[in-house]
């Protein structure tokens, strides 16, 4: 399914569980960057995901307008009532990958609504190490979109043998939003949602190996 964050329930039911102990870990780091400056601007993950017994990380640019708990669920969450989320949510279904395999997070986790300056990736940087710090089970990291590729080229500086030591897989691809297929050349868009379809192929494969 997708978009069920528009129902009243499941939002309520996700709320009610947001300190589960699969997912508080994770919370409790969300609940550190919310005592900064721009608190309400960090969303929980929500605890229909893996949390630290998840095997892939998904890592995006920054928690849109519908993880917002004004006018929005309050959670990141690939059943946030937005077409980002919802594509999101058709490709993991598809590759047959679930929700208690995934734990969602942002190269900036603030929000800002736009795409994050230099400073603001540097800024993301601990909060993504300390993020896959708390996932023993780690296999696959998937980066959608230039900002995510751009946070971990910085993380990669400053913990140069991460990947090797944790026996990690780094996908890159494309954002699952509308921007990333504004091109005038439909072969350009194609390719890229293809290019889409077959990260998320190469991470399931990965997953049951």
């Amino acid at each position: 399914m997708a978009r069920r964050m528009a129902e009243d329930w499941f939002r309520k039911e996700q709320w009610e569980r947001r300190h589960e102990p699969h997912i508080a870990p994770i919370n409790r780091l969300v609940d550190e960057l919310r005592r900064g400056s721009n608190h309400e601007g960090v969303p929980y993950v929500a605890p229909m995901y893996g949390g630290v017994n998840a095997r892939l990380l998904s890592v995006l640019r920054d928690p849109g307008p519908m993880t917002q708990a004004s006018g929005g669920s309050g959670f990141l969450c690939m059943e946030n009532d937005d077409p980002t989320a919802e594509a999101l949510c058709k490709l993991f279904a598809g590759a047959g990958i679930e929700a208690a395999d995934i734990v969602p997070w942002n190269a900036y986790p603030w929000f800002i609504n736009r795409h994050p300056k230099a400073a603001e990736l540097d800024a993301g940087v601990e909060p993504l190490k300390r993020v896959i710090d708390l996932i023993p089970d780690l296999q696959v990291i998937m980066l959608h979109g230039g900002a995510a590729h751009k946070g971990w080229k910085r993380l990669s500086r400053h913990y140069p043998n991460l990947v090797t030591e944790n026996g990690l897989h780094v996908i890159k691809t494309y954002h699952t939003s509308r921007q990333a297929f504004w091109h005038r050349d439909p072969a350009v868009r194609e390719a890229r949602r293809e290019h889409l379809r077959e990260s998320f192929s190469e991470a399931a494969s990965v997953l049951k190996s």
